[in-house]
């Protein structure tokens, strides 16, 4: 199987205006990211806004995601839950319909012990045979996945791939040389990924990804592919403010959604408790996507 490595959207989830679920929405947008370029596509991951989503409802935008990228590009579904029987059963019902992997961030809001959490995902990879990234993202789980516990858990079947979001960005040659190279890291900070791309990363999960696929696809290709650094610093330089301006507020889902709407696609509201940006982050999302939008990639 070849390995995951690229820009790969974290795509958000499309409502209708009564918060149901827009999958014809959800359809024309992966067209759209796939046709500029993005070289992977995940669905219900934080971005995705899967704390919000019911069971069936999570089923359904993979199963419908997979169907629709139909082998263009990799789908890689979050299936990470606060019980573990309940992640054992998202993540086979992702193999079940054709999904290439797995993001699974550790369960939040309980905070397991370190012993706990390795029994966590060991049982997710002996019953699931499907590639898993792990997510670390103290911020959101308040579990920090040090280096030397991914390396262990890199020695459990199908962990191949990390998702470092802690913003440290020691974490990715640390990772690389505490699992000789094994583990393929994931940028997982929109404002750190030519840092991660010079350090060792192979990808980026990326929110920016939603509004511009084309520019941070490309960014990765320079960077990675042509080690153009100085084109890739250049254009990187070119997006920082979208980047910076998404990590700063944090408001991930909502900038995505309203983006994407500014470059005249559909994704609706976010789910409550989220609420639509406000006027002003709007519009210095606007000025902000304007300036981009003259950047030629």
């Amino acid at each position: 199987m070849k390995r995951f490595e690229g820009t790969y959207v974290v795509a958000v989830t499309p409502f209708k205006p009564n918060e149901e679920l827009d999958l014809e929405a959800l359809k024309e947008n992966i067209d759209y990211y796939i046709e500029n370029g993005v070289h992977g596509v995940i669905v219900c991951g934080s971005t995705s806004e899967f704390a919000s989503l019911s069971i069936d409802e999570h089923k359904k935008v993979v199963e419908v995601a997979v169907d629709h990228v139909n082998g263009r590009v990799p789908v890689i579904a979050g299936t990470g839950a606060c019980s573990t029987r309940q992640v054992i059963d998202l993540t086979r019902h992702a193999k079940d319909v054709g999904a290439d992997g797995a993001l699974i961030v550790p369960p939040f809001y309980t905070k397991p012990k370190e012993n706990e959490l390795y029994e966590h995902y060991r049982r997710i990879a002996e019953s699931v045979d499907l590639p898993i990234m792990l997510y670390n993202n103290p911020f959101t789980s308040k579990i920090d996945m040090q280096p030397p516990f991914i390396a262990k858990l890199s020695e459990l079947p199908n962990i191949e791939y990390v998702k470092e979001s802690s913003g440290d960005i020691t974490r990715v040659w640390r990772i690389i040389n505490l699992t000789g190279g094994k583990m393929t890291v994931f940028c997982g900070s929109d404002n750190l990924a030519l840092e991660s791309f010079l350090m060792g990363a192979r990808g980026w999960v990326c929110v920016a990804a939603n509004i511009f696929p084309k520019h941070t696809s490309r960014l990765f290709e320079l960077a990675c592919r042509e080690n153009n650094i100085e084109k890739a610093r250049d254009l990187y330089n070119k997006l920082l403010p979208l980047l910076n301006f998404l990590e700063e507020t944090g408001k991930f889902a909502q900038l995505a959604k309203a983006g994407l709407e500014m470059m005249g696609k559909r994704t609706g509201p976010p789910r409550g408790p989220l609420l639509p940006p406000s006027e002003e982050e709007k519009e210095e999302l606007k000025e902000i996507i304007e300036k981009i939008k003259m950047v030629k990639v």
